[in-house]
């Protein structure tokens, strides 16, 4: 223990000599510095295109005008070929390192869920792999993720997304993890250390209320009081950089209470950097500092964005810098101090050491080659699908399918041979479809049988990179044109023993809009392109029909959760989406995924969350129930679990939790508290707590909790957070409304 002791202490000593020594390179080159080099490291820049100039770097005049005095950061090159993306990325940090200074340049990819590339693994959305509940997981996805990314030189991606989503109208709802702020906290955390842990650098973001934008139009106002921000928008990102240290925060397109958040030094300097004393560096969405002056009309031009800007905290302007190429006229004029310009630079230079880029070797392609369609790779893609997926409904225990029984499966959909993998999405070598998966499930078994049933849009059904080349609004598909392929379907469904309806939303209907013609918001949840009535012809055949949802925000289903015989949903999962559905199809894998969103039962409930206040919902509606169709924590499993024997022992809660199936499988175990009487009012429940468990069948299993003040603290009547003292009913269960409570005295 001695030895491990000393270790330890070396190991501390070392890394602050390094710290220390990084420090001294920054007050140094800091000495050094133009005001024009200082400003660079501000600044952001595209990555040279050989498709649109071959010969870039052989032009001394055109580089020297881009990176002769550094540059801080140069964004993705989604156009260059792996190839062309190493050889430009070698040559960029060539030049940058014969420039006078010498300071490398920090080179952005997006990877929401894998790298956003050609040729790399595609993981469940967000979304969906928050529905696993499974940190250690995500943690090992993103852990991967880092290595494919880093073989390819990006020194830092621009993810996770841990908006709280309180409205699915939103396009990016796939993108976040789901609906809790624990929850958000917690799986943005693994991301981070999955990233970090690899090598990358990880970009919070959005900071803060962009889940909850007005009408669940993108970038709309998020006029929130300070407690709802802090309850609930806030939590997440105070969570992880508690609990990861992320390198870097985006803020948010949106603005509150008047205040764009690119402009707001309460949010980013008296919260981010006093409060919570984040030391990372904060980087702009893009093209939000030009918002300013083009969107929100706050600033009247460039120069006076980027001063409003560079006041409220934000370190680097992203894409392209052109704002921030107004701050060296704004410090020669001395409307911006040298001392506040060096702790800016001093933020980037501190991250380019800590990434040990000055001492980075050159990228080799051989290296990102042997990253390419890895087994490793396909493995925790198909892992992460089958935690992911969530079982809706199993009607008389359809499912699992006993293997030999049905000779000829019907699989009938517009996602049902085409993998759909989300926006911000890179394509993978292989993409299983649901199709291909049950083929390569039944083999010479069982006949599959396979019809479209309709087209969800004319755009294009093939996936490209990050979805480009889907512009402009959708094009929909005639009635009459559905209509037939409705026909056909129902021909070749009744020639089946059973049915499997794939259906949901593509690219272009659940994706972030912007400008001027990208378009991803909605404003109905409902199934769109005639999907409900393919669902209700192949109903009326009267065989038994199996529902398999892909799509990236909660969708209305009455109709399918009244008639179908099951339902899975899948989210998008990913590129071994079909393996994995096959898998629980027919009991290779027991399904344990839980809803992180509340399922609304039409858009006329939103918003509709669990951790609602005690008013909200208090009455029903004249025509419809005010409960979700589904609420937050459901999952079912091919199991029953027994919840039962809930005690509290001084701050420790315990239940029993039994496996009353035949089944072997994992149960999601979840803690909300709720206190009875408060000074502020606070929602009917909050989850602080979750366990992923394995049990066999018959056995039971004790799952404990700790209860600490971390638990029960919140925002008071005077905006103090802390604990009140007075009772709290602390709940445990399968989902957010099947409960065992019990009360915790906090005196």
């Amino acid at each position: 223990m001695r030895k491990l002791t000393l270790l330890l202490l070396a190991c501390i000593g070392v890394f602050n000599i390094h710290a220390q020594n990084n420090e001294q390179r920054i007050e140094e080159l800091l000495k050094k510095m133009t005001v024009e080099e200082k400003v660079a490291q501000l600044r952001s820049s595209f990555a040279a295109n050989p498709k649109v100039n071959r010969a870039f770097f052989n032009d001394k005049k055109k580089i020297d005008s881009l990176f002769g005095n550094g540059i801080s950061m140069i964004n993705p090159d989604f156009d260059n070929s792996l190839e062309e993306s190493i050889n430009n990325r070698n040559k960029t940090q060539e030049y940058l390192r014969k420039t006078r200074l010498g300071i490398p340049a920090i080179f952005l990819d997006e990877a929401h869920h894998g790298l956003l590339a050609m040729k790399t693994d595609v993981f469940p959305t967000s979304i969906g792999l928050a529905c696993s509940w499974d940190t250690l997981l995500t943690e090992r996805i993103y852990n991967y993720v880092a290595a494919q990314a880093k073989s390819r030189g990006t020194t830092m991606v621009l993810s996770p997304v841990i908006d709280v989503t309180r409205d699915p109208r939103w396009g990016r709802t796939g993108e976040t993890f789901g609906e809790d702020p624990y929850l958000c906290g917690l799986m943005g955390s693994a991301v981070v250390r999955g990233l970090q842990g690899g090598g990358v650098m990880a970009t919070l973001k959005h900071f803060t209320g962009h889940g909850q934008s007005e009408g669940g139009v993108n970038q709309a106002p998020a006029d929130f009081s300070e407690r709802v921000l802090r309850t609930f928008h806030m939590e997440p990102f105070r969570l992880a950089i508690q609990r990861s240290s992320p390198a870097a925060i985006m803020p948010a397109y949106v603005e509150i209470d008047g205040i764009p958040a690119h402009a707001n030094s309460w949010l980013l300097k008296d919260v981010l950097r006093k409060e919570w004393k984040y030391d990372g560096v904060l980087v702009s969405d893009w093209w939000a500092i030009d918002q300013l002056h083009n969107k929100h009309f706050v600033a009247k031009d460039k120069s006076t964005a980027a001063l409003m800007a560079f006041n409220a905290g934000v370190t680097v302007d992203l894409p392209y810098g052109n704002n921030y190429e107004k701050l060296i006229a704004l410090v020669k004029e001395g409307r911006i101090n040298m001392k506040d310009l060096d702790e800016a630079v001093s933020y980037v230079l501190r991250l380019k050491f800590k990434m040990g880029l000055f001492e980075a070797k050159e990228i080799k392609l051989e290296e990102a080659l042997a990253k390419i369609n890895q087994p490793e790779g396909r493995e925790l893609s198909r892992v992460a699908a089958e935690r992911s997926m969530v079982l809706l409904k199993n009607q008389n225990n359809i499912l699992p399918l006993p293997k030999g029984r049905y000779k000829k499966i019907a699989v009938i959909g517009p996602m049902a041979a085409t993998n759909y993998t989300g926006d911000y999405s890179g394509v993978p070598v292989h993409n299983v479809s649901l199709l291909e998966g049950v083929k390569n499930k039944v083999g010479n078994t069982a006949e599959v049988l396979y019809a479209k049933g309709v087209d969800l849009s004319l755009n294009g059904d093939t996936y490209s990179l990050n979805n480009y080349q889907y512009t402009g609004r959708v094009k929909w598909p005639s009635r009459e044109n559905n209509l037939r392929k409705i026909d056909s379907a129902v021909a070749v469904a009744q020639q089946s023993d059973i049915i499997i309806c794939a259906v949901g939303e593509n690219e272009q209907f659940s994706r972030e809009a912007g400008n001027p013609d990208r378009f991803g918001d909605v404003s109905t949840l409902e199934l769109l392109s005639d999907q409900n009535d393919l669902v209700k012809a192949l109903i009326a055949t009267g065989k038994p029909v199996i529902v398999y949802l892909a799509h990236g925000r909660p969708l209305c289903v009455n109709y399918i959760q009244e008639k179908a015989s099951a339902i899975i949903d899948g989210w998008f999962s990913g590129q071994e989406t079909g393996n994995a559905f096959a898998n629980i199809l027919f009991g290779d894998v027991n399904p344990s995924g839980k809803l992180t969103i509340s399922v609304p039962r039409s858009v006329g409930q939103l918003p509709i969350y669990y951790n609602r206040k005690p008013s909200a919902h208090h009455f029903e509606y004249v025509s419809e129930k005010n409960t979700p169709l589904y609420p937050f924590g459901f999952g079912l499993s091919y199991n029953k679990y027994g919840y039962s024997n809930i005690q509290l022992r001084g701050n420790t809660v315990s239940v029993d939790v039994t496996n009353q199936g035949k089944l072997a499988g994992d149960e999601i175990v979840q803690l909300y508290v709720h206190q009875k009487v408060s000074s502020a009012t606070r929602p009917v429940k909050e989850l602080k707590n979750f366990q992923r468990i394995s049990v066999q069948p018959g056995e039971t299993k004790k799952v404990s909790f700790e209860i600490d003040a971390n638990m029960l603290a919140y925002w008071n009547a005077k905006m103090q957070y802390l604990v009140e003292p007075g009772v709290f009913e602390i709940m445990i269960g399968p989902n957010s409304e099947e409960l065992l409570k019990i009360n915790y005295n906090y005196k």
